[in-house]
């Protein structure tokens, strides 16, 4: 068996960063420094940036060691009505032209809301439309990973089931595993255990084959939920969410990739004691 291997990071910029530089490149240098080399920028608002700046992030991520992706805007949504697709497709389609630019390989997305509809109907409409935004990057020789979210509440579209069909149905479409989305995504406190996290897995396995889980992208941080799912994201310490058990169970299943530390503000401590957890396991 080959030793597993994550790289960890942040989604989205620490407090702890320092003003100057700033920007996503400063952020790389912070990261860096702490032997972080995983980072997703937050363009969850709008992708406002230039090529000038895409290609200093560029030069600079790849002189780092460090893996980029882009964390879409939170207003896309593949079953959008016919007069909101165009805004949220652009949405969708700056974030991977920019993110390409800037070096990123995956570009992570919300895949929007059911609006009450059967999963079977949603996927008649969403599908095609992802399908065509690969067909269009890969005419334009853009070689992103679209990954849609696993989302953190029953009535959006992003159980781990639906990102897995989008992902069998279309290549260059792989999931982003939110675990903490996934243990507050029912609302009972459940997908928090070693056995629950490896059946997982071997969902996935199942569905996408054994390298895909070499290749995961994952986020994590703690979470608090009720009934209806997600409320907020948490410090690690601040939540019942056990890293332990997922770790183990991602030892187990022999998976690498990235793991991106989404805790509020203080996410590269957070990172650090993930990526800490996981040199302990490994030893």
């Amino acid at each position: 068996m080959s030793k597993p291997r994550f790289i960890f990071g942040s989604v989205g910029t620490p407090r702890s960063t320092p003003k100057k530089p700033g920007g996503t490149v400063g952020t790389l240098i912070h990261l860096a420094q702490q032997e972080l080399l995983a980072f997703e920028i937050g363009w969850v608002r709008s992708v406002r940036v230039s090529e000038k700046t895409c290609a200093a992030i560029h030069e600079k991520s790849h002189k780092l060691g460090v893996g980029l992706s882009v964390h879409a805007p939170y207003y896309i949504n593949l079953n959008a009505d016919d007069e909101e697709w165009p805004k949220s497709r652009k949405r969708l389609m700056d974030a991977a032209h920019f993110g390409n630019l800037a070096g990123a390989t995956d570009i992570i997305f919300h895949p929007g809301s059911y609006f009450g509809r059967p999963v079977e109907d949603v996927m008649k409409v969403a599908l095609p439309r992802l399908r065509a935004c690969l067909t269009e990057l890969r005419q334009a020789d853009n070689p992103v990973t679209l990954r849609p979210e696993t989302m953190g509440k029953g009535a959006m579209l992003g159980s781990l089931e639906d990102t897995l069909i989008m992902s069998k149905e279309i290549e260059g479409v792989e999931p982003c595993l939110d675990f903490a989305h996934l243990h507050a995504r029912s609302g009972d406190g459940s997908v928090n255990s070693y056995d629950e996290w490896c059946q997982m897995l071997e969902y996935y396995k199942k569905a996408l084959g054994t390298k895909s889980l070499r290749r995961l992208h994952c986020h994590l941080s703690g979470i608090e939920y009720g009934e209806k799912g997600e409320r907020n994201h948490l410090m690690l310490k601040d939540s019942d969410f056990d890293v332990d058990a997922l770790l183990r169970a991602l030892k187990t299943y022999d998976c690498g990739g990235r793991i991106l530390c989404e805790s509020p503000q203080d996410m590269d401590k957070d990172a650090l004691l993930i990526k800490q957890a996981w040199e302990i396991i490994n030893n």
